[in-house]
């Protein structure tokens, strides 16, 4: 890592946003608004997103612990408390869908606002806060390594990212109290997406100040450490508390459930597609190149250099990181208990991210340097061009598909094939039994429920035994959320439908209280041998089915 420049350091800390030509007060305004809008082009999905489903019905449970109170996961621990406090309010005064809306909104307009001050702190060029964005969306999406995104539905990390980003900005400016208060504030949303960020921060500290002249040197612990520190614990504290609730529950066993059972497409690199490192190789190795191809300071200045070094160390850290988390995958084979316990951190959660957002930054600055060298000004258009290309397509599918994406087959794993058409008509058939369930029963009814849904809570609002997607984060109820879901879906049906064995329908009813029902008749047939409740006529819903658990003979 090249030294810092100490007469270049003091002109940028104090230095505004680096852009070209006078700007009105209102500009900076217009900027965040036109990159909002890129997220609505892109994301403005009907609710449910992925993840909203999974989220928000907690943060309404956290507001009114009555709501589906008897539901295994919505009444578990709450491991994001900061996020349901601050996001889960609404669900007291509107639905879900619009609480959704407004969580997207508030939390797109945090990435907006960060991303325009990361940007306008790196690049000297209007309107590249737009370009940043594209470029950064195209990269996350189609260059990712383990599944991670940013711009999407609301959720806990969307918040902490606009933070991480306003901190980054800051570390641009070398301003480090700043930063440490910022990444407190982003984790204290988000434990894992705030924490590597505070530890990638540290390393770029490690880069770009230990080497400094003493007299020069920014110090490392200073109360605005402390102080993020602090703020941090807000969300460290539940969830830390969440791991140590277990009582007698197996700590090892309950690793192994979280971490190769439930979420190894996240975690576990040995489950990683290989396509997924080829992608992201190239994602990498295009950033390192775009790096060594725009080394020299736009306009021969030297003022913007050094925050490219400070952005350049965080990047390097929180690609280290993944790196670890790469060398921690390999103790699967020889320590699997250890390597459950410490994968189960998300080590590539950051630089999914990061790397993304490096590369995205450096092809505007490509298209910054149209002055200094046209070949690279030419690469970077070209670059951004085809980022915009892959974001239009994704939004086009995306829109073509017009149902929720937690509906969608290709995020359910079921009939990943079938048409819009198809999956519409499947979806409507949902809305109209959850319909059903939410007027037709009362309001502490618990449900079994089809493998291949996640929203039944969302819509129906009523409990259900187990789910896939809600799994627990405290390590007694993701112990029992592991033993139903083997239960409820037993490895003889290929975990895909619910059994139907007369004597374990009656064990259900007497173990959690549940008294129907809901089938997928795509799997399990028009008809089952137990007394339906709806549809009563064939044509009401051709996809899905209510039945009564038999009872007891006396």
């Amino acid at each position: 890592m090249p030294d810092d420049d100490e007469s270049a350091s003091e002109t940028i800390a104090t230095a505004e946003p680096l852009t070209e030509g006078p700007r009105a007060s209102w500009w900076p305004a217009v900027e965040v608004i036109a990159v909002v809008a890129l997220f609505f082009i892109y994301a403005a999905d009907a609710p449910p997103m992925v993840n909203e489903a999974h989220y928000l019905v907690k943060a309404k449970n956290f507001w009114q612990p009555d709501w589906c109170a008897n539901d295994l996961f919505t009444a578990s621990g709450k491991a994001h408390t900061t996020f349901y406090f601050a996001f889960g309010w609404p669900t007291l005064f509107v639905s879900l869908e619009a609480t959704a809306w407004i969580g997207r909104f508030v939390g797109w307009t945090l990435i907006a606002i960060g991303l325009y001050r990361l940007t306008t702190a790196l690049i000297p060029l209007q309107f590249a806060t737009l370009g940043v964005a594209v470029a950064w969306i195209a990269a996350i999406e189609y260059g990712n390594l383990a599944g991670e995104w940013v711009i999407g539905g609301i959720e806990a990390k969307v918040p902490a990212y606009g933070f991480v980003l306003a901190a980054l900005a800051e570390l641009v400016y070398r301003r480090w109290n700043r930063v440490w208060i910022l990444l407190g504030i982003a984790s204290a949303f988000h434990v894992l997406s705030g924490g590597w960020s505070v530890v990638a921060a540290a390393i770029a500290w490690l880069f770009c100040e230990r080497l400094r002249a003493r007299e020069d040197r920014k110090a490392f612990f200073t109360p605005a450490l402390f102080l993020g520190g602090a703020i941090a614990l807000i969300g460290v504290l539940p969830a830390l508390w969440l791991t140590m609730d277990g009582g007698a529950v197996d700590s090892v066993r309950v690793a192994r459930i979280y971490t190769f059972y439930r979420l190894p497409h996240h975690l576990l690199p040995s489950n990683f597609q290989f396509h997924w490192y080829v992608r992201h190789a190239v994602l990498l190795i295009a950033a390192i190149t775009l790096a060594w191809i725009t080394r020299r300071p736009i306009h021969a200045e030297t003022r913007d250099h050094e925050g490219w070094n400070r952005f350049r160390a965080f990047a390097i850290g929180a690609i280290l990181i993944a790196v670890f988390g790469l060398f921690l995958g390999g103790l699967k084979a020889y320590a699997p208990d250890l390597a459950a316990k410490l994968l189960r951190y998300y080590w590539f959660r950051l630089s999914d991210a990061v790397v993304a957002l490096w590369f995205a930054l450096l092809l505007l600055r490509c298209v910054a340097l149209r002055r200094e060298s046209k070949a690279i000004w030419i690469s970077g258009v070209a670059g951004l061009a085809v980022c915009l290309v892959l974001v239009g397509i994704s939004s086009f599918e995306r829109m073509r598909l017009a149902v929720p994406p937690s509906a969608s087959n290709a995020t359910l794993g079921w009939d990943v094939n079938a048409s819009p058409a198809k999956q519409q008509q499947v979806f409507e058939d949902w809305l109209k039994v959850c319909d059903w369930v939410r007027l037709a029963t009362d309001r502490d009814e618990v449900f079994l429920t089809p493998r291949h849904q996640q929203s039944f809570k969302w819509y129906a609002e009523r409990a259900e035994v187990v789910n896939w997607k809600d799994v627990p984060q405290d390590s007694k109820s993701l112990d029992q959320w592991y033993t139903r879901f083997r239960e409820i879906y037993p490895e003889r049906l290929s975990t895909i439908r619910v059994t139907i064995h007369y004597q374990s329908l009656l064990d259900y009813r007497k173990k959690y209280g549940v008294n129907y029902i809901i089938v997928d008749r795509r799997i399990t047939g028009q008809h089952m041998p137990l007394v339906r409740v709806y549809p009563l006529a064939e044509h009401e819903n051709k996809t899905y089915a209510v039945y009564e658990l038999p009872y007891a003979m006396p």
